[in-house]
């Protein structure tokens, strides 16, 4: 008895790395930075707000409620064609101003917006060596289909690249607001 019961655990052991193959989409993570001159507290007085995201040329207006209060919303609304377009629900659950960072996660998005779902991101502003600052803006998110299979435009790489977009486009107009450093 004792060997069928063993014979069978170990048949159901020999599956699982089958099972793993399909379980569907894996998280995604996207971390870029940007160096600008402006010194650290300059820049945080610039987007430390979570209740301004208007820097981000995207953006053509917000509101919002709660200030920088863990659980503060805000909603976006990006640009299309020149005028207020999608919308962005997002909510913040860390902000920690002495450290230059908070942190937010979506809750609700149109995958035709944003192809992504369970998006969390956070923004930090460190000192850099040599004068400066560093700008870190990073995600973690599934794409924007969940089953196996997506179509093209809900795929990994789509999720990647538009997460991608949004924070390169964010982290260049910073640089665009506070120069380059000189070296």
């Amino acid at each position: 008895m004792k060997r069928r019961s063993f014979m069978t655990m170990t048949a159901a052991l020999a599956l699982l790395p089958g099972m793993a193959l399909a379980h569907g989409p894996t998280r995604q993570k996207v971390t870029l930075t940007t160096e600008v001159a402006a010194e650290p507290s300059e820049v945080w007085a610039a987007i430390g707000d979570f209740q301004d995201l208007t820097w981000h040329p995207a953006v053509v207006s917000q509101e919002g409620q709660g200030g920088n209060e863990i659980d503060a919303t805000r909603d976006l609304y990006l640009s299309e064609q020149g005028a207020e377009g999608p919308m962005i629900s997002e909510v913040l659950y860390k902000y920690d101003a002495d450290k230059m960072t908070y942190s937010y996660r979506i809750t609700e998005v149109a995958v035709e917006v944003l192809p992504v779902t369970n998006y969390s991101s956070h923004l930090t502003v460190k000192p850099r060596d040599g004068g400066g600052s560093v700008v870190e803006w990073r995600g973690a998110f599934y794409r924007g289909y969940p089953n196996n299979d997506p179509p093209e435009e809900l795929n990994d790489e789509a999720a990647i690249a538009a997460v991608s977009g949004v924070y390169q486009a964010g982290l260049d107009a910073l640089v665009e607001m506070f120069g380059a450093p000189s070296s």
